[in-house]
């Protein structure tokens, strides 16, 4: 007895410690990035569009607009654009602006609740990055793989005040995911808790299913592999995902939507997919968990071709790129310029000096992982990060958003080998190549190291000071088009149907009454290609596209990137001839806002 009651002090203790670690580095990285970004900062929503939609989204919502509802009735053409995002992540928000309503002005709501999401969110990320940690090094590497997690955070624009689109959470649920994985007891609660954060993460965003599905395929090998001593975490894990992904398909696909088979959302899909592998696992692990590895491998192989016929019966298109099927004219005026969406060889001639913040990390983990795995080195642990870290950093090749993913994996193995090396170091100070390795290594662990280095080889130090000048007095180029200031004349006019770049499209949403028929996202195909070929249109043709979308104004700004292409592409189209100030007789010129990049034109039908 005495024994166990010094074990547990011991673990009470470790627990504390760990804890504190966690809110100390919370603390010290949330007080960076309000330094970083508040004293300069002229809004108070994150700069993507994609921050924008998702308040407008929680404003539809906390407005009366059904949970079950997610069309955007103000974008795109007649009857308005499904979006594909989950209410999973409105609710924490529109909960945080209603309560921040009780005591403050509604935009001030608002900025209170955008400043506070996404800086809570850094807490439970390091608190699965430091359970993560402590479980495949002890406290060495809790540390280490806090300060790796806390410099990706600061550097990245995921956790910005803001920052309220759904990869911040995304991440949470990942790096939860590979936490709850590595527990070497194999507690049925950590599996089960990952189990959760799976069915959580494909509810929320289909850009984690590969990572997720590895992570499901990872648990069924471990059962497969150890049988009746991993029986109880595979059926934790089993469970929890069939409950977990059928409770959140019922409540938050409506009805209507059942048998609608999407790619880019939880629909009867990923719903049928994930359920049918669950009860599959569990299925498997009631009735062949005492049997021979050999017949435990060859259970999972059936279930393995189980899943796949579902998903071939299903929704077949899903397994290719949900992109795929964008008309190829907004693949040259779109997507091909969504830095998110970039291949590595896209952002090689984009961008050549960033490549290594994307990739390097992941190779160098990878290398690690394989390195450990054939050396013997706690094999398991590397034999289940390994697939996590090259699937996401495989979907980086094809595009840039899985790069995240990847380097935020990265963390556990290499704050190992980091605290391993240290270790070496501290032990034999004169030894010059054991400091020498655990210094390079460190720096090879960092992301923003690699941009540096990159920056520096492409640009040279110029690149840099210019670089370090544009993060602190905003990168923004050309006229305004998209702040409130430059949309109050819009915003001024009666409600009506707006003509105006993709890139403001949000923005339009946000500041003013009006409907637009463009903004970036690909299940408002009708409305982008409309709008794209209004501009690339003659003027005499482009009339009859605004007639059949029933526009009443063009919002133009000549410094919009997309409409420049679209000058370029088609000198005798409407944009060109409103560049060169030919305005056709069924327009009318509003006067010019000296404050504003937008020049409205007024349909006269």
């Amino acid at each position: 007895m005495a024994d166990q009651g010094t074990s547990d002090r011991t673990e009470s203790w470790l627990w504390s410690r760990s804890w504190f670690a966690v809110s100390f580095y919370g603390v010290v990285t949330v007080a960076i990035l309000l330094l970083i970004n508040l004293p300069g900062a002229t809004d108070y929503v994150g700069a993507d569009n994609d921050d924008v939609m998702r308040l407008v989204q929680v404003r539809d919502l906390l407005a009366g607009q059904s949970w079950f509802d997610l069309t955007q009735y103000r974008l795109g053409l007649d009857g308005g654009t499904l979006m594909h995002w989950s209410r999973l992540v409105d609710l924490p928000i529109a909960g945080l602006i209603w309560a921040f309503a009780q005591l403050l002005p509604a935009e001030r709501a608002e900025a209170a609740a955008l400043l506070v999401w996404p800086l809570f969110l850094t807490l439970p990320l390091f608190a699965a990055v430091a359970i993560g940690a402590r479980r495949i090094g002890g406290l060495s590497a809790m540390p280490i793989a806090l300060g790796l997690a806390a410099l990706l955070v600061v550097t990245s624009n995921r956790f910005l005040p803001g920052a309220i689109d759904h990869h911040n959470v995304q991440l949470v649920l990942v790096a939860t995911i590979a936490a709850m994985l590595v527990d070497p007891r194999y507690k049925p609660a950590s599996f089960a808790i990952a189990g959760l954060a799976a069915a959580l993460a494909i509810a929320i965003g289909a850009e984690t299913s590969p990572v997720v599905a590895t992570a499901c395929l990872v648990v069924a090998v471990l059962w497969a592999w150890h049988g009746s001593a991993f029986a109880p975490a595979a059926r934790a894990f089993a469970l929890t995902v069939t409950i977990a992904i059928s409770a959140l398909f019922f409540a938050t696909v409506p009805p209507r939507l059942y048998t609608m088979a999407a790619c880019d959302s939880l629909s009867i899909s990923y719903y049928g997919i994930t359920a049918i592998g669950g009860l599959l696992l569990l299925l498997s692990v009631q009735l062949a968990s005492r049997a021979s590895r050999p017949v435990r491998f060859a259970a999972l192989g059936l279930n393995g071709v189980a899943v796949l016929g579902t998903a071939l019966v299903l929704a077949p298109q899903c397994l290719q790129n949900p992109l795929n099927d964008l008309d190829p004219l907004l693949f040259t005026l779109w997507l091909n310029s969504v830095a998110e969406a970039q291949s590595i060889v896209g952002q090689l001639r984009i961008e050549p000096a960033s490549i290594g913040g994307f990739y390097v990390v992941g190779i160098f983990a990878i290398a690690v992982c394989i390195f450990r795995i054939a050396r013997k080195d706690r094999t398991e642990v590397h034999a289940i990060l390994l697939p996590l870290i090259l699937v996401s950093w495989a979907v980086a090749l094809v595009q840039l958003r899985g790069a995240v993913f990847a380097n935020l994996l990265s963390v556990l193995p290499l704050s190992l080998l980091i605290a391993e090396l240290r270790r070496n170091a501290r032990d034999d100070p004169e030894n010059l190549s054991a400091g020498f390795a655990f210094a390079v290594s460190t720096l090879v662990a960092v992301p923003s190291v690699w941009v540096i280095v990159g920056v520096f080889a492409t640009e040279g130090t110029a690149g840099i000071t210019r670089r370090f000048e544009a993060q602190l007095t905003g990168s923004a180029t050309g006229a305004d088009c998209e702040s409130a200031v430059a949309l109050r004349q819009l915003a001024s006019l009666p409600p009506a149907t707006v003509v105006a770049p993709s890139n403001a499209g949000s923005e339009i949403l946000r500041f003013t009454a009006h409907r637009v028929l463009s903004a970036p996202y690909h299940r408002n195909q009708g409305g982008m290609l409309t709008e794209l070929h209004i501009g690339l249109s003659q003027p005499g043709e482009a009339e009859a596209f605004l007639r059949g979308a029933g526009a009443a104004v063009i919002a133009y700004c000549r410094s919009d990137p997309q409409t420049e292409t679209i000058r370029d592409l088609k000198p005798d189209g409407l944009y060109a001839a409103l560049e060169r100030g030919e305005v056709p007789f069924y327009l009318e010129a509003l006067p010019l806002d000296p404050k504003s990049g937008m020049a409205l034109y007024r349909t006269r039908f």
